[in-house]
């Protein structure tokens, strides 16, 4: 049970082909002749069998062909029982290559692989390639060269067409997999592969649509966090929807979620293939965490400001030594060099003097990388100058890029930097835009590990139910908008702070009404089929007295009537105009994407939203780190500080109305579409003046937050229980933060305890496992931890408390999504006090609430205190077939 699933498909150790006569090119499909080619080309690792379905005798002839894997590249009508043959010969996982096949026949072929338990790629795809196992099963070309690469791509002509510029530019692969339309192994399955492979050090991925959201996310944070992810992705579909029915759902476009998704995800998103690799190459090395700051090293001007110049462009910093470093690096290079914002050296520098500049750069610690861009020049060596570069990398700790300009002179020096791992690149901008995509990735990493709760615990509890009932009302009366009045009730429901607003029906209830508020007051018509009040000069603002709020409502109403004589009128809203002084307008909002669900914007708000078109997203649930970030990349958080002589804005106030929006997204499913616009933000709080909410029934589902692309923490599954021989002890879910915790637990584990959970002698867990049994996707797996206070005296006398982690129980959902495989480990100290049980107990509980049926594990016969635990647990025990150390232990849930 430790073989990853689709090992049978990538990793086989036996093929049975099945593509019409194995010697017969007449006999066989145009697909088929280019796979026999392709198969026959270089010796494959494993056993290589052809067969023809027709020629090749009975059934139990064919059940001597031992295969793990089919591949099938035939007629469309010959494969259904190409596939069914292959099934009944035991394979576990077969390829159709076989192109021309419908969505019909499509739907048969997966019936038929899940009746038969086979895992199925294709059809109407290309096939794969593992170049380290020299196996080319594809129609993609000649076999990729071995390499730490796993691409993954949605279209087969990018898949050829990548594999061949990778052939010219000396890039290889752990794995090619094109996947088809209709293929029942989906990417989400082929990114879980390539997570787990160990040929693999890096991903990168070509993406056209996804179908299924929380699968693809799951895979894809998974991947991220196992190792770097870079996505090229078509269909930049142009924002902007104009049967939306507020602001966020017209300016906010699918590729604007799609971004916002990877970035949560961990991973790097790129515009072109040729980015698509240089970023791999990039990430592949691993640099530790770094910034955005990149100073550049030239001995060229130009080529030097045009680095600086897209620095600039794509948002980065230009990083420079500081005054105390020019003075003490400029007397060891003299007059060679400028050092002001550039170190420019001059065009008789020496490879030393590259040595001396790149040494000061990479030590300076408000430097994060360092580019290095050299210019041929006569008589100078750019091939010891690249020497140099290979020599000093180990001492810097950050990332060092290079930029070799020009191309017949500089081919030696090219190849000491690839051999080095440095990467280099042709032009300045290429190598800049890498710097970027290195910068990228450690901040989206930063994001992956947020795992916030669907309700904010240093928050005031909002009324759920009430804001429930309220959405529950309006959906009877077969609306969608809520008003004005009703989208402020929603609000406040969650402690978002609100204007008062009233709703008069006639111009002398309005001059009542507006008596009691006080002027100033803002008055604004109030009409379900109105979608943008200012459009129809439905809003009037700093309404001044008695007789002014009445010429207004009149003068109002008649113009909306005229300009929209279909919509109906409720009537006209007062409430007072904001009192916050030198505020600066601001807007949150919502949009439901397909297939991502709710999405969370802000930016600059106010009547000029969709001119400035100011937006960033971020999926939900949010944390303070969250919003930040999100608050932190829109254009109008340079206003938000001391900003034309007014004070700094109260960020915390603007960030818990965040937070609360994040909580309504979580709590209501029913939600489509809202805007909070404008938001009036100073250095008092934050207030929200208008605000529209569209909403619509919800998908019917057992599972809470089933709406959501990313599943929050599920805090409620906390529980404190009584600690047998007195004292207690909390279960919970796993956190990211939990990560010392969990290995101070595994070092504190007996020998004999880590063997019997590991099956390995290790003394402590990889940095790579520590983050893969932390960092989870709680809709894939769970994991349990229970964890003691105990107190102590410090150094200082005072009494400590601190929390360990004394036991972990944990579940992983298999391929068939029905069963799930467990482990359990508790801490020697507090075996016997009804840990495990409670664990195991409280981990099938919160699988059975997952819609799992069954729960299995693997327990080594010599470990007869798990064994007795599993059968009073109501396990049954059984030998396991492929190992006989090894007991299998089962549970129907």
């Amino acid at each position: 049970m430790d073989k990853h699933f689709l090992a049978p498909l990538f990793s086989p150790d036996a093929i049975v082909v099945l593509g019409g006569k194995p010697d017969d090119a007449g006999d066989q499909t145009p697909q088929a002749r280019v796979l026999h080619a392709a198969l026959r080309a270089q010796r494959y690792s494993g056993t290589l069998t052809f067969l023809d379905i027709h020629t090749s005798g009975t059934l139990a002839d064919l059940a001597q062909v031992r295969a793990d894997l089919a591949v099938i590249a035939l007629p469309p009508g010959e494969v259904a029982g190409a596939l069914e043959i292959a099934g009944r010969i035991k394979c576990r996982a077969a390829l159709v290559i076989s192109s021309g096949i419908d969505a019909a026949l499509s739907n048969e072929l997966q019936q038929i692989a899940r009746r038969e338990n086979l895992h199925l790629l294709g059809p109407n795809c290309l096939g794969f390639q593992r170049p380290h196992l020299q196996l080319n099963a594809s129609v993609a070309g000649p076999l990729g060269a071995p390499g730490t690469l796993g691409l993954v791509s949605q279209s087969g002509a990018l898949t050829a067409s990548i594999l061949d510029w990778a052939r010219q530019n000396s890039v290889g692969f752990s794995a090619v997999v094109s996947l088809g339309p209709q293929t029942a192994v989906d990417m989400a399955q082929v990114l879980d592969f390539l997570a787990a492979d160990p040929q693999t050090r890096s991903i990168v991925v070509y993406l056209e649509g996804i179908t299924h959201a929380r699968r693809f996310m799951s895979a894809l944070r998974a991947a991220a966090s196992a190792k770097p992810v870079v996505v090229l992705k078509a269909g930049r579909k142009a924002a902007g929807n104009q049967a939306a029915l507020t602001h966020s759902g017209s300016i906010v476009g699918s590729d604007d979620v799609f971004d916002a998704a990877l970035r949560r995800a961990g991973a790097v998103r790129v515009r072109s293939f040729v980015q698509l690799f240089s970023a791999a190459k990039c990430l592949a090395s691993r640099y530790r965490p770094v910034g955005r700051r990149l100073a550049i090293v030239t001995n060229g001007g130009g080529p030097g400001v045009l680095a600086a110049d897209w620095i600039s462009e794509i948002e980065l910093q230009l990083g420079i030594l500081s005054a105390e470093q020019v003075r003490l690096l400029q007397p060891q290079l003299g007059k060679l060099a400028s050092l002001h914002d550039l170190i420019d050296l001059s065009e008789d520098a020496s490879a030393e003097h590259f040595r001396l500049a790149v040494l000061a750069a990479g030590q300076a610690p408000q430097i994060d990388g360092v580019l290095v861009i050299y210019s041929p020049k006569v008589n100078h060596d750019g091939a010891a100058i690249a020497q140099v570069l290979a020599e000093v990398q180990a001492e810097l700790g950050k990332p060092l890029l290079s930029c070799w300009m020009g191309e017949a002179s500089v081919g030696a020096a090219r190849s000491i930097l690839n051999a080095a791992t440095i990467p280099t690149f042709r032009t300045p901008e290429a190598a800049v835009g890498a710097f970027g995509n290195i910068a990228s990735f450690y901040q989206n990493q930063q994001l992956l590990q947020q795992t916030p709760s669907p309700l904010e615990a240093s928050l005031a509890k909002p009324d759920v139910e009430g804001a429930r009932l309220l959405i529950e009302a309006v959906l009877a009366e077969r609306r969608k908008v809520l008003t004005e009045m009703e989208s402020k009730a929603l609000l406040a429901a969650f402690h978002i702070p609100v204007t008062r607003t009233i709703l008069a029906r006639s111009a002398n209830e309005a001059m009542l009404i507006a008596s009691q508020l006080g002027y100033p007051v803002a008055l604004k018509i109030d009409s379900p089929d109105i979608h943008h009040k200012s459009d129809v000069s439905g809003v009037a603002l700093n309404v001044l007295n008695a007789a002014g709020v009445r010429d207004t409502y009149n003068d109002m109403v008649q113009t909306v009537s005229r300009l929209q004589p279909q919509a109906r009128i409720n009537g006209v809203t007062i409430q007072n105009m904001s009192g916050q002084k030198r505020g600066r307008e601001v807007y949150i909002g919502l949009v439901t994407d397909d297939p991502f669900g709710p999405v969370i914007a802000f930016g600059a708000g106010g009547t000029m939203i969709e001119l400035l078109n100011d937006r960033t997203m971020e999926l939900p649930p949010l944390n303070r780190f969250l919003a930040q970030h999100l608050i932190a990349r829109a254009r109008v958080a340079e206003t938000l500080g001391e900003w034309r002589g007014a004070p700094a804005i109260d960020m915390e106030a603007l960030e818990q109305v965040l937070l609360r929006v994040s909580e309504m997204v979580c709590e209501l499913p029913q939600l489509r579409e809202m805007d909070i616009n404008p938001i009036i933000v100073d250095a008092s709080g934050a207030l929200a003046v208008d605000a529209r909410i569209v909403v619509d029934n919800a998908p019917p589902t057992a599972r809470p937050y089933n709406h959501l692309a990313i599943l929050p923490y599920p805090a409620q599954h906390e529980q404190v229980w009584p600690l047998r021989g007195g004292g207690e002890y909390t279960v919970r879910p796993v956190h990211p933060n939990d990560a010392t915790m969990l290995q101070q637990f595994v070092r504190e584990l007996s020998p004999e305890s880590r063997y019997f959970r590991f099956v390995s002698s290790m003394h402590e867990l990889p940095p790579g496992m520590l983050s893969r049994f932390t960092l989870i996707d709680y809709d894939r797996e769970m994991a349990l931890v229970a964890v003691v206070r105990e107190r102590h005296v410090g150094a200082d006398g005072d009494t400590v408390e601190t929390s360990r982690i004394v036991g972990v129980s944990r579940y992983v959902t298999n391929p068939d999504r029905t069963t799930c495989e467990f482990s359990l480990a508790v801490a020697d100290s507090f075996s016997g006090k009804g840990l495990g049980s409670r664990l195991m107990l409280s981990i099938m509980d919160f699988a059975r609430e997952k819609g799992l049926q069954e729960m299995q594990g693997l327990v080594l016969t010599h470990n007869p205190n798990m064994l007795k635990l599993m059968r009073s647990l109501g396990f049954v025990v059984k030998p396991y077939a492929e190992d006989a150390d090894f007991r299998l232990v089962t549970h129907a849930l």
